[in-house]
């Protein structure tokens, strides 16, 4: 006869079947750790607001402008996470995406180099400002503040210039003007499809049957197998509705398919997160943000992991230069400047990357580059003025600050800091 007193126990849920991840989900939020709810919770409002004031909102044209138009400030954005992750602030990535998109220009036009040479040419001056500024900040010991806000002014002084006090320097290369202009046929659109959530699968697999083979912890299969189905609806819904006729004439042009920018950005997406999460150089950024010092006693390389962030933040401000002049196929004195650094510093922190360092991933910028390019394109078909438009992206941007500090004090409060 079994009693009660020896009668097996169940065991507790350490977190390993879906209800204990879900409550394990729950007790991180409640710790302070929200990661990017607030911006995923924002953007579903800001879409269902602004499809019932405006129907038009939800078209295949109006969904295949957003991409384009707010690739070069997402680009830039992300670039800006890695700065950030370590407790920095670059003031001048808008300027330094002007200056290499201008490099950019003038190899083409004026000195007829090859796309790709002259691509390479941008990239490299972008890494080339990111070393003088990490070698400022780092070596010379001055904030980045005051760096960054020295560069800035003297950036928009170098795309002067460069491009003459003024003029006018045409993209006509037809590749780059493509990057951020043309589409994907709509075959080659579902082949990156599900090339993606195959990967992802495969990623996500291989990821758990590793942590089991060690005796760790690993999400329940029924989990993975949602995120793989998330991800498949959401790839499948949107190749669909791009790869719609977006024409008002089709007699004289086809339009549709997927923006080709669409894959250059998952390509740094995946490079980005790869660098971040796998490989030593994204723990030291990550250990360097949350404590210096202690980071300096572990034997990292402080100063160079500085250094590196601000080249990988300008490098990255150079693509999304070379993705600003092939959307304008031109580059002027206002290129990376008005409110272009503003918006990718908002879109970074929107996202879920601290201000304060040690938090964030590179992801978080395209999510918050997303909320950004519906807020301003919504905000334009309501026909809302310039002033609306500011005021708005302001307030979203002081909201996701504040909500920044709030989680960190609720982390430290809890411990879990």
């Amino acid at each position: 006869m079994t009693t009660t007193a020896n009668r097996p126990k169940s065991a507790p849920d350490t977190g390993t079947t879906s209800p204990g991840m879900l409550r394990s989900y729950v007790d991180k939020i409640r710790g302070g750790d929200i990661g990017a709810l607030p911006a995923v919770t924002g953007l579903v409002v800001l879409c269902v607001v602004f499809s019932i004031l405006r129907p038009s909102f939800f078209t295949p044209g109006n969904f295949a402008n957003l991409i384009p138009q707010g690739a070069a400030v997402s680009v830039i954005a992300m670039g800006l996470v890695f700065v950030l992750l370590i407790g920095e602030i670059d003031l001048s990535a808008g300027f330094a995406s002007g200056v290499c998109a201008a490099v950019l220009a003038i190899s083409l036009t004026n000195f007829g180099l090859p796309w790709f040479v002259a691509a390479a040419a941008a990239i490299a001056t972008g890494s080339l400002l990111g070393l003088v500024l990490g070698l400022f900040v780092a070596k010379v010991g001055i904030p980045s503040f005051v760096v960054t806000l020295a560069a800035f002014l003297a950036f928009q002084g170098v795309v002067l210039l460069l491009v003459e006090e003024g003029t006018n320097i045409s993209v006509r290369n037809e590749v780059i003007v493509a990057i951020n202009n043309a589409n994907l046929p709509p075959w080659l659109g579902w082949t990156l499809a599900v090339v993606a959530v195959a990967g992802f699968a495969a990623v996500q697999l291989t990821r758990r049957q590793g942590r089991l083979r060690r005796g760790l912890r690993a999400e329940p299969l029924a989990t993975v197998l949602v995120k793989v189905g998330g991800l498949a609806a959401l790839l499948g819904v949107s190749v669909f509705v791009l790869n719609l006729e977006r024409s008002r004439n089709v007699a004289i042009t086809s339009l549709k398919g997927v923006p080709i920018v669409v894959p250059v950005i998952a390509v740094i997406l995946i490079a980005g997160t790869f660098l971040l999460h796998r490989t030593v150089f994204g723990r030291h950024l990550y250990a360097v943000g949350g404590n210096r010092e202690a980071a300096r006693r572990a034997g990292i390389t402080v100063d160079r992991t500085r250094i590196l962030a601000f080249v990988i933040c300008s490098s990255l401000a150079a693509v999304g230069g070379i993705l600003a002049a092939s959307k304008a196929t031109s580059v002027d004195a206002t290129t990376g400047g008005s409110n272009v650094l503003l918006l990718a510093v908002g879109s970074a922190v929107i996202g879920g990357a601290s201000l304060f360092g040690g938090k964030g991933r590179i992801q978080d910028a395209l999510l918050g580059g997303t909320v950004v390019a519906v807020i301003i394109n919504g905000m334009g078909l309501l026909d809302l003025g310039a002033s609306i438009k500011y005021v708005v992206t302001g307030s979203v941007l002081l909201l996701a600050a504040g909500v920044d500090v709030l989680s960190r004090r609720r982390a430290a409060a809890t411990g879990s800091l």
